[in-house]
């Protein structure tokens, strides 16, 4: 199994960079069963936020939102993912 422990938008970059930009791009869950999901929002705060005046103090985080859920998770996926089905 392939781990990376991505951390910062750079290392998210260097991970997709071995791959073709065309290729599709999902997220994975496992709440109970191993879901996949296509991605949605991608956003950063604070500076995405309606911040109505108020100082932004947080420090800057980028998130990857899911959209829809498009079924359970192939085994192939699963299984490299190192998650039981």
């Amino acid at each position: 199994m392939y781990r990376n422990d991505i951390t910062t938008v750079g290392a998210l970059i260097a991970a997709l960079d071995r791959y073709d930009p065309d290729t599709p791009v999902r997220f994975a869950t496992q709440p109970d069963h191993p879901f996949a999901h296509t991605l949605g929002h991608v956003v950063c705060t604070p500076d995405d936020t309606d911040a109505d005046g108020a100082p932004r103090t947080e420090p800057r985080v980028v998130w990857l939102g899911i959209d829809e859920q498009e079924g359970y998770l192939p085994a192939s996926a699963a299984d490299a993912l190192g998650w039981s089905r």
